[in-house]
C-alpha cells in the first residue's frame, strides 16, 4: 500500500513535534505523516495511530513493527471523534500534538472493492470499515427523492441535485442500483454526457461518502474535544480537501481563539506547493489548518 503523505513538511513544520512528546494521528492511513511525527519524538515519545479500516491498520502496522527508534506505538482501529474514549481505555494522557488529515485514501478507490470510484464495477458499499453502519447501497435504493437530493446538495454541494435523486428514484423503479458504475451510468442520463473535466458523478459519489461515513459530524465531534484531548500548548494540524469541510475547521478555530482557548498558528491557509502539486496531483486541493490549545 503505496501512500505519499501531502504537506509532510508543513505539517512537521508547525506542529513541531520534539523527542519524548506524545503525539496523536487520528487519520492514520498508510502512515506517511505518523512516521514523519515518530522520528521527531523518539527517543522516549509515545505514538497513537488511529484508522476506521481495520484492513489499512493491519497493514500500517505490520510496516511500523519494524521501525524501532525508542519510542512506544500504539495503533487502534476506530473513529477520531471517539478520541477521550480511547485515550482512558489506554491509560495515556493528553497530547502534545495531533495530526488529522481528512483525505481519502487511494487504497479505498483502487483496492478496497467497496464502490468509492464510479469508474468501477463494485458494489455500492462506501463504508470505511465495513462492521456495521448504512451502506451506500441502502441510501441509493432505499431513501425518498427529497432526501437523496437534499444529501446530494448538502454533503456534495451539487447544483442538479433534485435532477440526479429523481433520476435514481426511477431507475431503481425498474431494478436495483447495485454496483458504482450502475450508479454513474444513471447519473449520466441527467447530462447526456460530460459537463467538464470532471466525471458527472465526482459531486454524488463524494455526498453518499460524507454521508454513510458521517464525516462532518465526526470532525465536528473531534474540534469541540480538542481541550479535552489535547495540553496546554498541544498543538493540532487538520488538512481538508473540500470547502465543507475547510468551513467547518475554519470556524471552529475562530470560536476557540475568540473563547481564549486557542491560538491560531497559521494567517492564511497552508497549500502545497507547486512542486507537490506535480509530484501528486492529488494534493492539489489540500489546506492545513493548524491551532495551539491555550
Amino acid at each position: 500500500m503505496s501512500h505519499v503523505p501531502v504537506l509532510l513538511k508543513e505539517v512537521i513544520e508547525i506542529l513541531n513535534p520534539k523527542k519524548g512528546e506524545f503525539f496523536v494521528d487520528g487519520t492514520l492511513g498508510a502512515g506517511g505523516h505518523a512516521e514523519e511525527i515518530l522520528k521527531k519524538i523518539s527517543p522516549g515519545g509515545t505514538l497513537l495511530g488511529i484508522d476506521w479500516d481495520p484492513g489499512i491498520l493491519e497493514e500500517t502496522k505490520k510496516r511500523f513493527e519494524g521501525l524501532d527508534l525508542g519510542s512506544k506505538k500504539i495503533f487502534v482501529e476506530g473513529n477520531y471523534a471517539d478520541l477521550p474514549r480511547m485515550l482512558l481505555g489506554n491509560h495515556l494522557p493528553k497530547a502534545d500534538g495531533m495530526i488529522l488529515d481528512l483525505g481519502f485514501s487511494s487504497w479505498h478507490i483502487e483496492s478496497s472493492g467497496r464502490g468509492f470510484s464510479f469508474g468501477k464495477d463494485e458494489p455500492l458499499d462506501m463504508r470505511y470499515n465495513s462492521r456495521g453502519g448504512l451502506t451506500a447501497y441502502e441510501t441509493v435504493n432505499g431513501f425518498g427523492e427529497k432526501i437523496l437530493a437534499d444529501i446530494i446538495y448538502q454533503y456534495g454541494e451539487e447544483r442538479d441535485s433534485r435532477r440526479i435523486a429523481k433520476a435514481i428514484v426511477a431507475a431503481r423503479r425498474e431494478k436495483k442500483i447495485r454496483t458504482a458504475k450502475e450508479l454513474a451510468n444513471v447519473i449520466d442520463t441527467v447530462f447526456g454526457g460530460k459537463r467538464g473535466a470532471t466525471s458527472n458523478a465526482t459531486k454524488t459519489f463524494q455526498a453518499l461518502r460524507i454521508y454513510v461515513n458521517g464525516e462532518l459530524e465526526n470532525l465536528k465531534t473531534i474540534l469541540r474535544e480538542l481541550p479535552e484531548v489535547l495540553k496546554i500548548g498541544g498543538r493540532v494540524g487538520i488538512i481538508t480537501f473540500h470547502s465543507l469541510e475547510d468551513r467547518i475547521v475554519k470556524n471552529a478555530f475562530k470560536m476557540l481563539q475568540k473563547n481564549g482557548q486557542g491560538k491560531i498558528l497559521n494567517k492564511k491557509i497552508i497549500k502545497p506547493e507547486r512542486e507537490e502539486v506535480l509530484g501528486n496531483p492529488k494534493s492539489r486541493s489540500a489546506k492545513l489548518r493548524a491551532i495551539q490549545i491555550m
